[in-house]
Order: structure tokens, then sequence, then C-alpha cells
């Protein structure tokens, strides 16, 4: 089974293509069909399995496929480090490469002015770690009543760092009908109440 079973937009196989993608993952085999559905999904798999093109590859789709009135941040991608969250944008920029889909990444330790001008500017997919999207949050710097798609990336570790509460506070400012994506690469029994509360009816995907 090659990428193209997937009946991705053009624009995205091409990139696929030139990136040496060649046979999904297991994780990518099962994710991406069911991402592509629009249904919330977890899933659970070893870091470095492929987990980031499973969900960047159906959002990319989804964005291209369905118009936006105006501009606005329509997906948020939460990560629990600036590696990470890096390295989610570096697969972004990857894949999108023959699109005009922008993306932005948004953490602490860095200027505060050019990520402001992102969220303000409603760039359609916003990278971010919790502790900075709330830092700007609280200034008014981010519109996510526009917010179509949320991914929770390596979750378990975000719990570990103790940003559970930053999770749900994000959450909350979430438009409720959109759809809701958790990737870990393990299942965390304190997960159980975030999904139960965040997450509709998630078809759960584990591989070993």
């Amino acid at each position: 089974m090659g990428f193209r079973n997937f009946n991705l937009d053009p624009r995205l196989m091409k990139a696929v293509q030139e990136a040496n993608y060649t046979i999904p993952t297991p994780i990518q085999k099962e994710a991406i069909p069911v991402c592509m559905e629009g249904t919330d999904i977890i899933g659970t798999a070893a870091t470095g399995t492929g987990k980031t093109a499973a969900f960047v590859l159906p959002i990319l789709h989804h964005l291209l496929r369905s118009h936006s009135h105006g501009k606005h941040t329509r997906v948020l991608i939460v990560a629990p480090t600036r590696e990470l969250a890096e390295q989610n944008r570096e697969v972004i920029k990857l894949l999108s490469r023959h699109t005009h889909i922008k993306s932005a990444v948004v953490y602490g330790g860095v200027g505060f002015h050019a990520q402001e001008q992102a969220l303000k500017d409603g760039t359609e997919i916003i990278v971010c770690c919790p502790g900075r999207l709330l830092d700007h949050m609280g200034q008014g710097n981010v519109n996510l009543k526009h917010v179509e798609i949320a991914v929770l990336d390596e979750a378990d570790r975000m719990l570990d760092m103790g940003f559970l509460p930053d999770i749900r506070r994000i959450l909350a400012a979430l438009p409720k009908e959109r759809q809701t994506m958790l990737f870990s690469a393990t299942f965390a029994p304190e997960l159980v109440d975030l999904i139960n509360h965040n997450l509709r009816n998630p078809k759960r995907i584990s591989v070993n």
C-alpha cells in the first residue's frame, strides 16, 4: 500500500514523492484514513514511527479542500517542547511546499513580537507549546474561535511535564465543534478524563 491509496490532494502527493515517502508506516496507514474522515482519534505509537505525518497530511488535505471566510487560525497543534514544535513545523513546511498554507511556531525563550504578528494575521496552522500560547491568550493576541482541528502531540510527555491544567484551559477556549486528535507514545490513565471531556467518540489506534 502506497500513499496514493489515501487519495490526497495532488499538491500533497507531489511533496510526499519529493520527500521520498514510499510506504506508509503502520501508524500512518491506520491513522490517515480516520483523520481524513474528520473523526476524533487517539493514536498510540512509539516516538519516531511517523506520527507527525500521520496527522499533518490529513490536516493539509482538509485545509486545501475546505475554504475559510477570511484569514483565521484553523488548526492548533500543541506540543510539549520547542524542539518537538519545530519538528512538527518542519514536517508541515515539507509537505505543504506546493500550497499557500501558512504555519507558525509559538513557544517561549524567543521574541514575542513575531509570534504575536503571526497570531493576529490569522496564520492557518499554529504549532505551540502550552505556556507561551496561554501568555498570548492572556494578552488577547490570539483568536481561537475558528479552530477546526486541534492536535495534542506527545500527550504523555505533556502530562509528565505538568501541562495538563494548561491543556484544559486551551481546549476550553476552542469551538466545541472541532476535530480533536491526541497522539502519544504511551497511554497514561490520567488522560482518560481529558479524553472523556474533550473528544467525541474517538477512534483508538494503537501500533506496537
